[in-house]
């Protein structure tokens, strides 16, 4: 595994696709427990309005949720890592909740009222959240395994997260769409995300002659460059002086 480089400084003719949770903001025990502040508004406002428009949150946060988190109604969003999406100013194209989600969801529910954990229902699936109760990764493991097969759903695995997802859109996916549209089709993609689920966005970049930035510890990824954490993300979106 190779050490990655830092970024080079944020360039005038990108279009910037960012993740959220442990990219822009800090984890936290709950997933409606994150910190989103108005400095951080007023960054994504900032970099919004240096890149002529092309920058959008690519987050696998329901995108009712992230709506209501950033404020920002001039922000593109991909919300459900990629399943809904909304380009600004434009109306949202959102999912549908399927009979298999809604059945999967359930049974989630119960498990996670019975093993202490954080269940999070979302238009095209379900998370438990083990962050509280991280000695039971294994458990959570083999239940979502075996919910994702019964259901024939796909199995998301994520930083103390087990996600259940109706086959469709990834990240990935919702990069490319935006890159079809102006303003991003007029700019180069960069992807920046800290996640497993960040892959699809970081290879399609890549692939569309762009690059991408994985955000934390070195692991194996297709990300090109690394930054160490939130308050790095945060300081390199910040305008040179």
């Amino acid at each position: 595994m190779r050490a990655l480089p830092p970024p080079p400084p944020v360039q005038d003719d990108w279009s910037l696709f960012l993740d959220l949770d442990g990219t822009l903001v800090d984890f936290a025990e709950r997933p409606e427990a994150i910190d989103v502040c108005d400095r951080l508004r007023g960054l994504l406002g900032a970099v919004h309005q240096r890149l002529g428009g092309r920058v959008a949150v690519v987050s696998g946060r329901a995108l009712s949720d992230l709506d209501g988190r950033l404020a920002l109604p001039e922000l593109a969003l991909a919300g459900s890592h990629g399943a809904e999406r909304r380009a600004a100013g434009a109306a949202a194209v959102l999912a549908e909740h399927t009979p298999a989600v809604a059945a999967a969801t359930a049974e989630a529910q119960l498990f996670a009222a019975e093993h202490g954990l954080i269940c999070e229902a979302k238009p095209t699936g379900v998370a438990l959240h083990f962050r509280p109760r991280a000695d039971l990764e294994a458990a959570v493991e083999a239940f979502a395994a075996d919910l994702a097969r019964r259901h024939a759903l796909r199995l998301q695995r994520g930083a103390m997260v087990r996600e259940l997802r109706a086959p469709g859109l990834d990240k990935g996916d919702a990069l490319r769409l935006f890159m079809a549209e102006a303003p991003f089709s007029a700019g180069t993609p960069v992807m920046v995300g800290d996640d497993v689920t960040d892959e699809d966005g970081f290879a399609a970049a890549n692939a569309l002659g762009g690059t991408s930035v994985l955000v934390g510890p070195e692991r194996d990824t297709v990300a090109r460059f690394r930054l160490a954490d939130v308050a790095a993300v945060r300081q390199w979106l910040q305008p040179e002086r």
